[in-house]
């Protein structure tokens, strides 16, 4: 087991910031942008107190959830935690995320297995008190683009794109919250194409068979996500909470009303923080005069507030003070939270502890302070999701055959190529051009005295007569490389797909590949050894090795 600190990854990953890494390691410099340092266990057991006691619908609450989760064939456990939500010593450990195609990537489900696992760690330290783990699915959004592909690795060794495009193509108009989608015929290419592409296992059909199972024509992409979700982690116990219930719409309704009321005040809040934030960091996200949605013919649209009224951005829908307040008391399940306020929405629905959160997150919580104090809502314990790789044998072997450490895939593979290259090789290519490099810088610089000597004037001819030189140099440094490259060809395609695995377009493994790759090859059991092998209070990058 390998662990890699955060703050060496920086330059690998642009959601690695310095927030991120001072969140994970220096607390004390971030503190006033957060309510609890996730590390400080002695600060946890008043914050659960004060959770559990907190006034929220939980009759609504077990009662809707209880129907959303047998709707997917829950398991038991997950039957008993709702129920456990309906008493009040009872807190929950939350994690979201949009829903993605086949589940989406990896992440998802690392944030998941935090949750769950960090439910289990407190309730075994605090037995007064039940820890519900529970995943909300954020299926308003409306961008399609996001959520309508998956990326595997194929059997040519090539990473696949696999995407469902409704009626054929990709839609001009916005369709409104994505998990409300239906899917139509088309999905049956999505399934061609994703089972053309998966190596051939004697796990193939089988997964196949269950991916047909949830992904059909007539399902909504809300469904199916959270139908093979639960097929995943059905033992495990977690709730899931789908907030396009009309009935949690209803227990919103105060939070729509008192955002609309309070016209650029949460906003400027929001800014105010951010000011605060950039002095040392960055902000996440932009506030808006008003972060609501509503949904209008089959799109949904941001809510837009003008001198006397309001309008629908991209619409020629115009709302008055009067309609918006009518339709906010009779039709709350027309409007929806944006990113500043779906925190809100999570935790006046829900007793909520902590959020399991990834980077990205964890840095725009960072602004959000001044609006759960608006809300008069604590805000809860913000908790890091694992990160890992996964480290095949076989990529680990070829690893090993050529020295390489993993850290040096993630800098870049253009440096490793080389050495790989140069290993069968008795010319070191870099080596090489330094030396006649230097050779040749010598001797112009030699060779310049004596010119200036004769006309002082052509000083500038001799250092673009050297710039010409180096350019060409590096042009023939260049066909050198690929020319040693293709000599080594074996090791080179050897490197090259292990780090197609470890570090797909060029980012983390765990933001672009599906989990499907993986239980193609090791079986339907893969999540659950997964879940042990996850390490969830190290915070740094693990490399899991399977």
């Amino acid at each position: 087991m390998k662990f890699i600190p955060f703050d060496t990854l920086q330059a690998f990953d642009s959601d690695i910031t310095r927030l991120y890494v001072d969140y994970l390691s220096h607390f004390e410099k971030v503190q006033q942008f957060y309510s609890l340092d996730f590390h400080d266990r002695r600060s946890w057991k008043k914050a659960i107190a004060e959770i559990a006691s907190r006034r929220v619908d939980r009759s609504t609450l077990v009662r809707v959830l209880t129907e959303q989760n047998k709707e997917i064939h829950c398991g038991i456990k997950t039957l008993a935690n709702i129920d456990l939500l309906g008493n009040e010593n009872t807190v929950a450990i939350v994690t979201g995320q949009q829903l993605g195609l086949f589940t989406g990537p990896l992440y998802t489900l690392y944030k998941t297995i935090t949750a769950i696992r960090l439910a289990e760690k407190l309730t075994a330290e605090y037995p007064e008190f039940n820890f519900v783990p529970v995943f909300w699915v954020e299926g308003e959004d409306h961008d399609f683009e996001e959520v309508n592909h998956t990326f595997i690795i194929s059997s040519t060794n090539q990473i696949a794109k696999i995407e469902y495009l409704p009626e054929g193509k990709l839609p001009e108009r916005n369709l409104g919250a994505v998990g409300n989608i239906i899917f139509d015929q088309f999905i049956d290419l999505t399934l061609a194409a994703l089972e053309g592409n998966l190596q051939e296992t004697e796990f193939k059909p089988g997964l196949v068979s269950e991916m047909k199972a949830h992904y059909k024509s007539g399902t909504t992409f809300s469904k199916a996500f959270l139908g093979l979700m639960n097929r995943y982690v059905e033992d495990s116990g977690i709730v899931f909470l789908n907030p396009m219930h009309p009935e949690f719409k209803q227990l919103l309704k105060p939070v729509f009303q008192k955002e609309i009321s309070s016209i650029t005040k949460i906003s400027r809040r929001v800014i105010d923080k951010s000011a605060e934030l950039e002095e040392h960091y960055h902000a996440q996200i932009k506030s808006k005069p008003l972060n609501l949605f509503m949904f209008h013919k089959e799109g949904r649209f941001h809510i837009e507030p003008r001198e006397n009224d309001f309008s629908l951005k991209g619409t020629r829908r115009f709302i008055s003070k009067e309609e918006i307040n009518t339709l906010v008391e009779q039709s709350p399940e027309l409007f929806s939270p944006n990113v500043v306020l779906r925190p809100i929405c999570q935790d006046t629905l829900l007793p909520t502890l902590a959020y399991v959160a990834g980077p990205s997150e964890i840095a725009y919580f960072a602004q959000l302070k001044p609006v759960y104090d608006f809300f008069d809502l604590p805000m809860p314990v913000i908790y890091p999701r694992a990160s890992a790789t996964i480290l095949e044998e076989k990529t680990k072997n070829v690893l090993e055959k050529y020295q390489i450490e993993i850290e040096q895939i993630f800098s870049g593979l253009e440096p490793v190529l080389m050495r790989v290259s140069e290993q069968g090789s008795d010319v070191k290519v870099d080596e090489l051009f330094r030396s006649i490099s230097k050779t040749v810088h010598d001797t112009i610089q030699e060779a310049r005295f004596g010119i200036q000597q004769i006309d002082a004037t052509l000083a500038g001819s001799v250092d673009s007569t050297l710039a010409k030189i180096d350019s060409y140099l590096n042009v023939l440094k260049d066909k050198t490389l690929k020319a040693q490259l293709q000599r080594q060809e074996v090791s080179v395609r050897q490197v090259q797909r292990a780090a197609l695995v470890l570090r797909p377009n060029d980012n983390f493994q765990e933001r672009v590949l599906s989990v499907t790759y993986f239980l193609n090859k090791y079986g339907p059991d893969f999540v659950k050894w997964l879940s042990g092998e996850l390490a969830i209070d190290r915070f740094q990058h693990q490399i899991i090795e399977l």
